[in-house]
């Protein structure tokens, strides 16, 4: 789940923390351990709030026993181990000095572009039980007036705006884990089709390589405007980069639609290797310059325990 404060205000980061604190306490194994996460919370958005001076994106990833919490913005990054002690008496300082005394983690990471990653993983224990109770949604991610030209909405608006709203509905009425499958399985439908017009087009069968993974994925990007490169291949993974998202500034406005990219390559690797884990190291969709998308494939899929995995049972 992910949210986009923009404007990035004191009260958006309030009403943030009312909303996350209320969503963990619903679904914790201990109502108890609630208070101190959502004091996690509400330090590390207020202080991206407070120090970044734009947008913020806040996302919360609870597929573990416990949540992560990721927060981006777009301000300078800094070394924890540099922090000085909160000093006695003083009410400003201690913010992440408390966030590591009740957060099991706690890293920074500067952007390779502008601004920084903060990520924690929240005191809090999930009940075994699946949940389907989606966030409040107040970001509109449907198309602008502004994008209407002199005879209104283009197809490409058109489109982009069903295929958001699809997504919304399914969270809305059975909950995030069900539009994220939803989501997956297009990606992941379409994904096949494209591999069928990819070997095709270039006269190929069997099992394709790494390069020829690469070669796949820039064809189709390119195809709906989007403008991937390839930053390196191994016989183990294929890195690309990009520097426009087929999605446009909606993206930013919506993030959870990088998913559709994440099984569109994830399922094409999967059906040529058996399995493949998809890391998203860098989104535009979060504040990054560029995006930045790893595909491992087989072996290097099943002993890496993040990102999207796929699997295809042949």
């Amino acid at each position: 789940m992910e949210w986009l404060l923009a404007p990035a205000t004191a009260a958006a980061a309030s009403a943030l923390r009312t909303e996350l604190t209320a969503f963990l306490r619903r679904h914790a194994q201990e109502r108890d351990e609630v208070e101190d996460a959502g004091l996690v919370v509400s330090e590390l958005v207020g202080n991206a709030v407070e120090h970044a001076g734009g947008p913020v994106w806040v996302g919360l990833d609870w597929s573990a026993a416990r949540p992560a919490l990721v927060v981006h913005d777009l301000g300078p990054s800094f070394d924890l181990a540099d922090l000085p002690p909160p000093q006695v008496g003083s009410v400003r300082g201690r913010g992440l000095w408390l966030v590591r005394q009740l957060a099991a983690e706690l890293e920074v990471v500067a952007k390779r572009g502008i601004g920084k990653r903060v990520r924690t993983v929240l005191p809090v224990t999930r009940r075994v039980e699946p949940t389907y109770d989606p966030p409040r949604r107040e970001v509109n991610a449907l198309p602008t007036p502004d994008e209407a030209g002199p005879d209104g909405f283009g197809r490409e608006s058109f489109l982009r705006a069903l295929v958001v709203e699809l997504a919304r509905t399914a969270e809305n009425r059975q909950g995030p884990a069900v539009a994220e499958e939803m989501v997956a399985q297009v990606g992941a439908t379409v994904g096949g089709q494209m591999e069928d017009e990819y070997r095709r087009a270039r006269e190929l069968a069997g099992r394709l390589t790494a390069a020829q993974l690469a070669d796949a994925y820039l064809r189709l990007k390119s195809a709906i405007d989007g403008d991937f490169y390839v930053v390196s291949i191994d016989t183990d993974r294929v890195v690309l980069g990009n520097r426009r998202c087929p999605f446009g500034d909606t993206v930013r406005r919506a993030p959870a639609l990088c998913r559709m990219t994440s099984s569109v390559f994830g399922g094409i690797a999967a059906r040529n290797y058996g399995e493949a884990v998809v890391l998203l190291d860098e989104r535009i969709a979060v504040g990054d310059p560029e995006c930045r998308v790893t595909v491992l494939l087989g072996e290097a899929a099943r002993d890496n325990p993040g990102g999207h995995h796929y699997r295809h049972e042949s």
